[in-house]
């Protein structure tokens, strides 16, 4: 699905990093060692190298990483993309100090639960979890994302999926998007901001 999503010349989610990630950049800081999870055509994998942030970037659409790797060859930076699907990915494999997880709203209940305990697995003690997301209320507004209610976050959720990190932001809002005609107009969201205790 993903690679036919993603064959087309124009960026489906546009080239400028998701609002959320902008906004919270004061966590982005230089040297960081970081986790973007699937992260598709790699525009907020390549604004975090951008800022100096070492990063790992992970998605399981071939088309996606092509695109992704010629954006960074575009602004000039360097990523560590790697091919992987988010359920067979090695949490074991690495730590971080920050995992952003961006509008990685395509799994069942269950998958969901092992990749959420996977990103708290691999955090550092201290490191920092982004994630970033639609509720419910999207289906109401249709501008994007999953159109399975089994998909999208309550607060409710989130509190309970990662109430072992010391949650630092957690708020459902609306805003108006413009990335990309993938996500574009009134949207239901929600940020999630936690860190993992030393």
């Amino acid at each position: 699905m993903w690679d036919e999503r993603f064959s087309t010349e124009d960026y489906v989610f546009g080239t400028a990093p998701a609002a959320f990630l902008a906004d919270h950049s004061a966590y982005l800081t230089p040297g960081t060692r970081t986790l973007a999870v699937a992260d598709g055509e790699g525009r907020n994998s390549v604004f975090m190298a951008e800022r100096g942030l070492d990063v790992v970037a992970m998605d399981a659409s071939p088309v996606g990483l092509q695109k992704a790797q010629a954006l960074a060859a575009t602004r000039g930076v360097s990523v560590d993309f790697r091919q992987s699907d988010i359920a067979t990915w090695d949490w074991d494999g690495e730590v971080f100090d920050l995992v952003v997880a961006v509008f990685i709203q395509f799994m069942d209940p269950v998958t969901r639960a092992t990749a959420f305990a996977g990103m708290k697995h691999c955090l550092k003690p201290g490191g920092v979890l982004m994630l970033h997301g639609f509720t419910p209320k999207q289906l109401e507004y249709r501008t994007g994302g999953p159109g399975n209610i089994d998909f999208l976050y309550t607060e409710a959720l989130l509190r309970d999926a990662f109430g072992a990190l010391e949650i630092e932001r957690l708020q459902s809002h609306d805003r108006v998007l413009g990335e990309g005609p993938g996500h574009s107009g009134l949207s239901a969201l929600i940020d999630l901001v936690a860190r993992k205790p030393d």
